[in-house]
């Protein structure tokens, strides 16, 4: 499998200086924030919109109705103060769950249901959901069905996440597209990557270029799209609609940005100095500690703060002074004294 040839020489494609139509929604640009259990919450999308994601998805949540009143569900379907539209992937094996997880979502203000048939971890897998739905091309097509039907009085459009396919041996990603746009999906995204690979080695993007081929519905592309310039030279590849970026992202938002202006305009941005973003992670963690309350805002707080000093001189040692933290308080006021320091804030680290 070929990946794109010298992403750093790739220039912007034509056609990508509008949005993108999906059902009744139009997406404002091409560049689409992934779902990522565990960090694309509310505080994360809400962010990353501002910063230049066209369109978010959330955190997968269950389609069992047993699970749905667990504090853990309720924080991943809370969308208080987002943009529309709404977008919530749901991950399940029965068709009728999945039916009543799209009714019971829409009705409390999703706008799109997206199916979760991507995530590799061994707890979603082992239960034969995620991308293992991809062993099982029928039930994935009937997944897609009653979403679809069970959507179809909302005029909600049904998304579909997957993967390339299960093994090397087995890239069945065309096949399962071509059912569910039979079915009714509205859109498909497609991570260059197999199950069995998980995020290692490197995404491959020709079974995606294939999946394009195959299909009249939006293709997404998704996988090791970390620049403005990758992005260019995947679609040139790919032929597919839009980028979606995940783990790249992770501590530098603004690359939906940076990548949805080289994408509608050949624009080059710089990224931001520390300075200026440190006022971007402020916002993101004052939303954060307000979901999740101080206790566990804190705690998970430490991952996103991590990220964002990681390439930063002294990042790493900062990052393990700051992870003993026990308060949002010193929390703010360390990254204040790190990030600025001609503020006066004194940032309280262990020694």
């Amino acid at each position: 499998m070929s990946n794109p040839a010298d992403p750093i020489s790739s220039a912007p494609l034509p056609g990508l200086a509008h949005g993108l139509r999906l059902g009744r929604h139009l997406l404002p640009n091409r560049v689409f924030a992934a779902p990522m259990a565990g960090v694309t919450d509310r505080p994360y999308r809400r962010l990353a919109r501002q910063l230049g994601a066209g369109y978010c998805v959330s955190e997968m949540v269950t389609s069992r109705a047993d699970l749905r009143d667990t504090l853990k569900t309720s924080r991943r379907a809370n969308h208080d103060g987002e943009t529309a539209p709404i977008a919530v992937q749901i991950v399940g094996t029965d068709p009728g769950q999945i039916a009543e997880a799209t009714r019971y979502n829409l009705e409390r203000g999703a706008d799109i249901i997206d199916i979760n048939m991507g995530c590799p971890a061994k707890k979603v897998c082992n239960r034969w959901a995620g991308s293992a739905l991809m062993q099982d091309e029928d039930l994935a097509a009937r997944l897609v069905e009653a979403a679809v039907a069970a959507a179809r009085p909302f005029d909600a459009p049904v998304t579909l996440k997957m993967r390339a396919g299960w093994c090397t041996a087995e890239r069945n990603a065309p096949r399962i597209a071509r059912r569910a746009e039979a079915a009714g999906a509205a859109m498909l995204v497609v991570h260059g990557r197999t199950r069995e690979q998980g995020y290692g080695g490197q995404a491959e993007y020709d079974t995606l270029a294939e999946v394009k081929r195959s299909v009249g519905i939006p293709v997404v592309a998704n996988g090791d799209i970390d620049s403005p310039q990758k992005a260019a030279a995947v679609l040139r590849q790919s032929g597919a609609d839009a980028v979606m970026i995940g783990r790249a992202a992770l501590g530098r938002p603004w690359l939906f940005g940076q990548v949805a202006a080289f994408l509608q305009g050949g624009v080059v941005l710089p990224d931001p100095a520390p300075a200026q973003w440190c006022d971007w992670l402020f916002v993101h963690l004052d939303d954060h500690y307000a979901l999740y309350g101080q206790a566990i805002g804190v705690r998970t707080a430490r991952k996103h703060v991590g990220w964002y000093v990681a390439s930063l001189p002294g990042g790493d040692a900062f990052r393990r002074q700051f992870n003993t933290l026990g308060s949002a308080a010193e929390q703010l006021a360390a990254l204040r004294g790190f990030l600025d320091p001609d503020s006066n804030q004194t940032a309280p680290l262990a020694a």
